[in-house]
Order: structure tokens, then sequence, then C-alpha cells
């Protein structure tokens, strides 16, 4: 409690109150019910209550001096203390300090009436603080419900500690949409300061309400990259359960656990410890290659390695009618039926199925999709 610190009790009244409210002060952001996402908004009320709470301790203890003097030695300070509050709240009891001559009621009218401001723009303000954080809360759950509901072939994150945040980071520089998903809401909450248009989930990725809230039936794929290997094996066999065309990559921390997840639905497991060893090895073997490669991953103007799969809806034609060079794509291949062919002719079929394997900027990705899909 404040009045129980150190150094307060023994103190002159003059630098009690002033340390009081220094402490009060101090105390404010880990005493008030405010959780550390509100908004900066919410930190102004919260300032507001405390310079009201100080001007209305003021009007206390004026008001009690003031009626001391006015009672003359016949009035106690409680009896002091008791009359302003009863004049502050308008209560309307008996007077305990008798009210007699033109000064005395004008002082008792002023403390009545700046009082009674007081304490209702205090309480008010309290109102309004309690209630501005569900309300902001609610209507920006409301709003990422709406923009999440009209997403289409985006990507769900499950876990946005720092793998989450890299994959998130991939996601932007390419241009593809996302919803991030965390147990976590301070470590969303902070990112979305960062980053004001992100979209996310605070809840379990296991969970299937979370992942229907995520839209999972319209999206392209789940990444499963949170710090443990049991609920990364949840959110796959729950990811599949609900859209099993979803593509699902998952994150293993342990090696022997990838054979668990590929069973539980994971598509792609990757271990970062295993991943981890093969980049320092060709850091070290093929740095000219590394280098390449972490120059397309870090710019994000830079081209990168991209899949275009082939839909059932796509007329078969030839690689030369496409036009590659037209929309600065480098064709690396053709993926069909898990045999790859490296650099195909300008007369090689293309068949619905099929996924190509190209080089191009994000844009001219977007640029060639709608030439092939128009």
């Amino acid at each position: 409690m404040l009045w129980r610190l150190p150094g307060l009790a023994e103190a002159p009244p003059r630098v009690y109150l002033t340390r009081f409210f220094q402490r009060l002060w101090r105390a404010a952001p880990r005493t008030l019910p405010i959780h550390a996402h509100r908004s900066r908004q919410l930190d102004r009320i919260r300032r507001r209550i405390v310079v009201a709470g100080i001007v209305l301790l003021g009007m206390v203890a004026i008001g009690t001096i003031g009626f001391l003097v006015i009672g003359g030695a016949t009035t106690s300070w409680s009896d002091a203390l008791y009359m302003t509050l009863i004049t502050l709240s308008t209560v309307g009891y008996d007077e305990v300090v008798p009210i007699v001559g033109v000064w005395p009621r004008l002082f008792t009218g002023v403390i009545s009436l700046v009082g009674f401001g007081v304490v209702t723009f205090t309480f008010t303000t309290l109102s309004v603080f309690f209630l501005e954080g569900d309300l902001d809360d609610t209507l920006r759950r409301r709003r990422m419900e709406k923009q999440i509901g009209k997403l289409k072939n985006h990507y769900l994150i499950c876990g946005f500690g720092r793998v989450g945040r890299n994959i998130a980071e991939e996601l932007d520089a390419t241009r593809r949409h996302y919803v991030a998903i965390d147990i976590d809401t301070d470590c969303l909450v902070t990112a979305r300061e960062r980053q004001p248009d992100l979209l996310y989930l605070d809840g379990d990725g296991s969970d299937d309400d979370i992942l229907l809230a995520g839209d999972i039936g319209n999206a392209a794929g789940v990444f499963a990259v949170t710090d443990d290997d049991g609920r990364n094996m949840m959110i796959a066999l729950t990811a599949k359960q609900l859209n099993p065309s979803v593509r699902v990559v998952a994150r293993c921390m342990e090696v022997r656990n990838s054979p668990k997840l590929r069973k539980a639905g994971a598509d792609v497991v990757i271990s970062p410890d295993f991943t981890g060893g093969l980049r320092i090895a060709s850091a070290m073997l093929r740095p000219g290659v590394l280098s390449f490669m972490d120059d397309m991953a870090r710019s994000e103007t830079a081209h990168r390695l991209e899949d275009i799969p082939l839909s059932a809806s796509f007329e078969p034609t030839t690689v030369g009618s496409l036009d590659l060079p037209d929309f600065d794509v480098v064709l690396l291949g053709v993926r069909e039926h898990g045999h790859f062919h490296f650099n195909p002719s300008l007369d090689f079929a293309l068949l619905p199925g099929q996924v190509l394997v190209v080089m191009c900027a994000p844009e001219a990705r977007k640029a060639l999709e709608r030439a092939i899909f128009r």
C-alpha cells in the first residue's frame, strides 16, 4: 500500500503529500487496472485521473482548513473533514459546522460547486478509462475479423516468435497476406505497434475455433512454428482436418520428432538446427552461392525463386507461348509428379498439375499469374 511505503509516515505534512503524489504517479501504471497493450489514448486518460485525484485531494484539504477557520475553536479536524466531504458530495446532511455570514456561505458555495465538478470529472474519466479499453479492443477485433474474412490464398503463422516474425518479413517482401496466431497477446500487440496493418488472432493454433477464425478454408498454407514440437504436431493435425488441401510447413525442435510431424499431416518438416548446420557449411564451401541467396532474401525488390502451380483450369500450352522474357521472368524448371525438368525447351508442353519454378521479382510473379490465369 502507498501509505505503508518507507519514508512517508515519518515525513512532515507538506513533504508527506509531495512524496505521496510522486509515488502515486510512479505506481499508477502498475496499480491501475491497465493492460500493457492499451493505447496511448488510455495513457492520457490515466494521467487525467491522477491529476483529477490530486485536485480532489487538494479541494478536501482546502475545505477542511476553511471549515476549521469558520468553525473556530469549537470545531475539530474530524468535524471539518466531515463537513467538507458532505459538501463536495452534495449529500445534504445536517451542518456540523455553523455557516453564518456572507463569507462562510460564499466559501461553502464555491467548495460545493468546484468540488462537485471535480468529483463528476473524476468519476466520468474513470468510467471512460475502464470502458474505453474494452470498446477499443472490441472494435479492433471486429475490424480484423472483417479483414481476415476477405482474404484468399493467405497464410496462417502459428507461433509469432523469432521464427514466425522472420517468416512474416519474407511474406511481406513477396506481397503475400498472412494472419499471425500466438497465445502471447503481448507479443502480437507489440508487433502490431511496429506494423499497424498486422492481422492477428490471440489463441492456440491447435484450436479449431482459432484456425476457423483465421479462415483456414481459404488459406494457402499454415506455418506451425512454435517452440514446442507437440503443439506443432497438433497444429498440423488440426489444420489438415479442417482443410485437407492446405499445405502445412512445421518447425521441428528435435530431429527425432520429424516422422511424427509428417504423420500428423505436415507436408514439410524443417529443423532449424539441421538447416542451420547446412547453411554454415555452405558459407564455407559455397560462399558465392550463399551470398547470392542472401541478397535475394534480404532485399524487398530482388528476384526470388517462386513456385507457380498450374491449376486444373489452366489451358495446355508451351513454354515459348508464355513470352517469359516480357515479364522479366527466368524459368528454371518444371516440377511434374515428383520429377524436375530443368531448363525446359520452348516447345515443352505445360499441363495442369505442373509447377513452374521461376526466378523473378514479386511484382513480375503477379503479372505472370494474371497472364496465365486470365
